[in-house]
Formats: C-alpha cells, sequence, structure tokens
C-alpha cells in the first residue's frame, strides 16, 4: 500500500468527480433549457404584475378630466 495519497482520495464522501465533457453537458443544459424558462418567466410575471396593477388602479398617466 502507498503511503501518498491521490488527488481523488482527498475528495469528502458523496463528492462526484465530473469530466470537462459532462461539466459542458451541464452548463449547455442551463444555458439552452433553464435559463430561458426562467427568463420566460420573470418577465411574464412581471407583465402579470403590472397588468393587475392597472386593472386595481387604473392605466398610468394623469387622471381623467
Amino acid at each position: 500500500m502507498s503511503d501518498t495519497l491521490d488527488k481523488n482520495d482527498a475528495r469528502p464522501d458523496g463528492a462526484h468527480r465530473f469530466g470537462r465533457r459532462a461539466e459542458l453537458i451541464v452548463f449547455a443544459v442551463i444555458a439552452a433549457f433553464i435559463w430561458p424558462v426562467v427568463a420566460v418567466g420573470v418577465v411574464g410575471g412581471y407583465g402579470f404584475l403590472v397588468w393587475m396593477s392597472q386593472l386595481i388602479l387604473g392605466p398610468p398617466g394623469p387622471p381623467g378630466t
């Protein structure tokens, strides 16, 4: 048995070792699928908030004369 530690032996238990290819695949999934869904949800949520506030408070601008 060798007394030297391999660099992979220093990993904490439960830590997964990802290769560069797996990391690029995870990045591509996040960049191509998850972030666009989050962006559409945020913009849609903001639009819904503005729409509901205008239903309650009325349209923007000076009050009608």
